[in-house]
Protein backbone atom coordinates (compact mmCIF):
# COMPACT_ATOMS: atom_id res chain seq x y z
CA UNK A 1 0.00 0.00 0.00
CA UNK A 2 2.98 2.44 0.42
CA UNK A 3 4.71 1.47 -1.90
CA UNK A 4 1.39 2.35 -4.44
CA UNK A 5 0.59 5.54 -2.40
CA UNK A 6 4.55 6.57 -3.03
CA UNK A 7 4.26 5.95 -6.56
CA UNK A 8 0.88 7.99 -6.82
CA UNK A 9 2.51 10.65 -5.28
CA UNK A 10 5.22 10.43 -7.50
CA UNK A 11 3.35 10.75 -10.83
CA UNK A 12 1.61 13.54 -9.65
CA UNK A 13 4.77 15.17 -8.58
CA UNK A 14 6.15 14.16 -12.14
CA UNK A 15 2.90 15.69 -13.70
CA UNK A 16 3.78 18.75 -11.62
CA UNK A 17 6.89 19.62 -13.07
CA UNK A 18 6.01 18.99 -16.01
CA UNK A 19 2.96 21.52 -16.30
CA UNK A 20 5.48 23.89 -15.00
CA UNK A 21 8.04 23.38 -17.79
CA UNK A 22 5.65 24.11 -20.15
CA UNK A 23 4.85 27.21 -18.05
CA UNK A 24 7.82 28.39 -18.37
CA UNK A 25 7.68 28.49 -21.84
CA UNK A 26 5.26 31.69 -21.90
CA UNK A 27 8.38 34.33 -21.64
CA UNK A 28 12.16 33.93 -22.62
CA UNK A 29 11.97 30.23 -23.47
CA UNK A 30 9.15 30.14 -25.30
CA UNK A 31 10.48 33.45 -27.75
CA UNK A 32 14.00 32.12 -27.71
CA UNK A 33 13.57 28.46 -28.71
CA UNK A 34 10.90 29.69 -31.50
CA UNK A 35 13.43 31.96 -33.16
CA UNK A 36 16.62 29.60 -33.08
CA UNK A 37 13.53 26.79 -34.69
CA UNK A 38 12.60 29.51 -37.34
CA UNK A 39 15.95 30.86 -38.70
CA UNK A 40 17.18 26.84 -39.02
CA UNK A 41 14.01 26.35 -40.63
CA UNK A 42 14.51 29.42 -43.03
CA UNK A 43 18.10 28.56 -43.48
CA UNK A 44 17.50 25.33 -44.71
CA UNK A 45 14.48 26.49 -47.09
CA UNK A 46 16.75 29.15 -48.69
CA UNK A 47 19.54 26.16 -49.26
CA UNK A 48 17.82 24.04 -50.66
CA UNK A 49 15.79 26.30 -53.00
CA UNK A 50 18.71 28.54 -53.80
CA UNK A 51 20.82 25.06 -54.90
CA UNK A 52 21.07 24.27 -58.89
CA UNK A 53 17.19 22.79 -59.41
CA UNK A 54 16.33 23.61 -55.99
CA UNK A 55 12.72 24.66 -58.17
CA UNK A 56 12.86 22.66 -61.23
CA UNK A 57 13.62 19.29 -59.77
CA UNK A 58 11.06 19.94 -56.79
CA UNK A 59 7.76 18.91 -57.73
CA UNK A 60 6.31 21.01 -54.88
CA UNK A 61 7.30 23.95 -55.73
CA UNK A 62 8.79 23.72 -59.90
CA UNK A 63 7.35 26.89 -61.53
CA UNK A 64 5.59 26.52 -64.81
CA UNK A 65 3.36 28.55 -67.28
CA UNK A 66 0.23 29.69 -65.82
CA UNK A 67 -3.69 28.50 -66.17
CA UNK A 68 -4.69 28.69 -69.89
CA UNK A 69 -0.94 29.20 -70.86
CA UNK A 70 -0.15 26.27 -69.18
CA UNK A 71 -2.25 24.11 -70.98
CA UNK A 72 -1.22 25.80 -74.23
CA UNK A 73 2.24 24.95 -73.59
CA UNK A 74 1.15 20.70 -72.50
CA UNK A 75 -0.11 20.82 -75.59
CA UNK A 76 2.85 22.53 -77.65
CA UNK A 77 4.96 19.37 -75.91
CA UNK A 78 2.54 16.55 -77.26
CA UNK A 79 2.72 18.02 -80.83
CA UNK A 80 6.75 18.34 -80.30
CA UNK A 81 7.13 22.32 -80.03
CA UNK A 82 7.71 22.05 -76.75
CA UNK A 83 11.48 23.01 -77.13
CA UNK A 84 10.71 26.71 -76.41
CA UNK A 85 8.42 26.12 -73.61
CA UNK A 86 10.95 23.83 -71.96
CA UNK A 87 13.35 26.71 -72.32
CA UNK A 88 11.36 29.31 -71.02
CA UNK A 89 10.29 27.26 -68.21
CA UNK A 90 13.88 26.32 -67.62
CA UNK A 91 14.83 29.78 -67.35
CA UNK A 92 11.62 30.88 -65.21
CA UNK A 93 12.78 28.24 -62.07
CA UNK A 94 16.42 29.50 -62.40
CA UNK A 95 15.48 33.32 -61.96
CA UNK A 96 13.58 31.54 -58.79
CA UNK A 97 16.59 29.62 -57.87
CA UNK A 98 18.59 32.98 -58.29
CA UNK A 99 16.69 35.27 -55.95
CA UNK A 100 16.34 33.13 -53.48
CA UNK A 101 19.42 33.15 -51.24
CA UNK A 102 18.18 37.35 -50.99
CA UNK A 103 15.58 36.26 -48.74
CA UNK A 104 17.57 35.15 -45.68
CA UNK A 105 18.74 38.19 -44.46
CA UNK A 106 14.94 39.33 -44.38
CA UNK A 107 13.55 36.39 -42.89
CA UNK A 108 16.38 35.68 -39.82
CA UNK A 109 15.04 40.05 -39.29
CA UNK A 110 11.54 39.38 -38.97
CA UNK A 111 12.64 36.30 -36.92
CA UNK A 112 14.36 38.85 -34.19
CA UNK A 113 11.79 41.27 -34.47
CA UNK A 114 9.49 38.58 -33.55
CA UNK A 115 7.60 39.69 -29.95
CA UNK A 116 6.69 37.16 -26.90
CA UNK A 117 2.87 37.60 -27.98
CA UNK A 118 3.55 36.88 -30.95
CA UNK A 119 5.94 33.62 -29.83
CA UNK A 120 2.79 32.94 -27.50
CA UNK A 121 0.61 32.49 -30.10
CA UNK A 122 2.62 30.90 -32.74
CA UNK A 123 3.10 28.01 -30.42
CA UNK A 124 -0.58 27.86 -29.66
CA UNK A 125 -1.28 28.10 -33.59
CA UNK A 126 -1.53 25.50 -36.20
CA UNK A 127 1.37 23.39 -38.04
CA UNK A 128 2.28 26.45 -40.08
CA UNK A 129 1.27 29.57 -37.85
CA UNK A 130 5.03 30.33 -37.64
CA UNK A 131 5.01 30.59 -41.89
CA UNK A 132 2.35 32.54 -41.50
CA UNK A 133 3.93 35.50 -39.10
CA UNK A 134 6.90 34.79 -41.56
CA UNK A 135 4.42 35.61 -44.57
CA UNK A 136 2.77 38.44 -43.02
CA UNK A 137 5.82 40.20 -41.92
CA UNK A 138 8.39 39.55 -44.41
CA UNK A 139 6.41 39.08 -47.95
CA UNK A 140 6.65 42.44 -49.38
CA UNK A 141 10.25 43.10 -48.18
CA UNK A 142 11.71 39.68 -49.77
CA UNK A 143 9.31 40.29 -53.08
CA UNK A 144 11.36 43.85 -53.35
CA UNK A 145 14.65 42.04 -53.72
CA UNK A 146 13.55 39.72 -55.75
CA UNK A 147 12.36 41.35 -58.53
CA UNK A 148 14.98 42.74 -59.76
CA UNK A 149 16.54 39.62 -59.78
CA UNK A 150 14.29 37.94 -61.20
CA UNK A 151 13.66 41.00 -64.13
CA UNK A 152 17.32 40.52 -65.08
CA UNK A 153 17.27 36.45 -65.61
CA UNK A 154 14.09 36.43 -67.18
CA UNK A 155 15.17 39.13 -70.01
CA UNK A 156 18.40 37.33 -71.16
CA UNK A 157 15.93 34.72 -72.54
CA UNK A 158 14.02 35.84 -75.64
CA UNK A 159 10.52 34.17 -74.85
CA UNK A 160 10.03 36.60 -71.88
CA UNK A 161 8.77 39.29 -74.23
CA UNK A 162 6.80 36.97 -76.25
CA UNK A 163 5.27 35.92 -72.94
CA UNK A 164 4.63 39.37 -71.60
CA UNK A 165 2.49 40.49 -75.21
CA UNK A 166 0.65 37.12 -74.82
CA UNK A 167 0.11 37.02 -71.14
CA UNK A 168 -1.04 40.22 -71.22
CA UNK A 169 -3.29 40.39 -73.64
CA UNK A 170 -5.01 37.15 -71.99
CA UNK A 171 -4.87 38.91 -68.92
CA UNK A 172 -7.14 41.65 -70.11
CA UNK A 173 -9.48 39.38 -71.32
CA UNK A 174 -9.57 37.43 -67.41
CA UNK A 175 -7.71 34.51 -68.47
CA UNK A 176 -5.03 34.59 -66.40
CA UNK A 177 -4.76 37.09 -63.00
CA UNK A 178 -2.91 40.44 -63.41
CA UNK A 179 -0.01 38.91 -61.38
CA UNK A 180 1.00 36.86 -63.97
CA UNK A 181 0.51 39.17 -66.88
CA UNK A 182 4.49 39.54 -66.79
CA UNK A 183 6.67 37.19 -66.25
CA UNK A 184 8.53 38.49 -63.74
CA UNK A 185 5.54 39.32 -61.54
CA UNK A 186 4.73 36.02 -62.39
CA UNK A 187 8.01 33.95 -61.08
CA UNK A 188 8.12 36.71 -58.22
CA UNK A 189 5.20 35.52 -56.52
CA UNK A 190 5.92 31.87 -57.15
CA UNK A 191 9.10 31.65 -56.12
CA UNK A 192 8.00 33.63 -52.84
CA UNK A 193 4.99 30.22 -52.76
CA UNK A 194 7.71 28.11 -52.75
CA UNK A 195 10.22 29.72 -50.30
CA UNK A 196 6.98 29.63 -47.70
CA UNK A 197 6.16 26.55 -48.94
CA UNK A 198 9.57 24.92 -48.06
CA UNK A 199 9.47 26.75 -44.85
CA UNK A 200 6.18 25.13 -43.91
CA UNK A 201 7.49 21.48 -44.50
CA UNK A 202 10.85 23.15 -42.39
CA UNK A 203 7.76 23.97 -39.40
CA UNK A 204 6.21 20.90 -39.77
CA UNK A 205 8.76 18.81 -39.33
CA UNK A 206 10.35 20.10 -36.53
CA UNK A 207 7.04 20.13 -34.35
CA UNK A 208 7.20 16.36 -35.24
CA UNK A 209 10.24 15.21 -34.36
CA UNK A 210 12.02 18.05 -32.14
CA UNK A 211 15.02 16.20 -31.77
CA UNK A 212 15.87 17.50 -35.23
CA UNK A 213 16.45 21.44 -33.42
CA UNK A 214 19.59 22.99 -34.13
CA UNK A 215 19.51 23.76 -30.65
CA UNK A 216 18.71 22.53 -27.19
CA UNK A 217 16.53 25.16 -26.99
CA UNK A 218 14.42 25.00 -29.48
CA UNK A 219 14.51 21.07 -28.78
CA UNK A 220 13.00 22.29 -25.22
CA UNK A 221 10.06 24.36 -26.62
CA UNK A 222 9.11 21.87 -29.54
CA UNK A 223 9.37 19.27 -27.45
CA UNK A 224 6.78 20.68 -24.83
CA UNK A 225 3.87 20.93 -27.19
Amino acid sequence: MFRITTLVAGLALSASAFALSLADLTQQDASGGLKDALIQGAQVAVKQLGAPGGFSNNPAVRIELPGNLGKAARTMKMMGMGAQVTQLETSMNQAAEAAVPQAQALLVEAVKKMSVQDAKGILAGPQDSATQYLNRSSREQIRARFLPIVKQATAQVGLAQQYNAFAGQAASFGVIDAKSASIENYVTEQALDGLFTMIAQQEASLRQNPAGAATSLAKKVFGAL
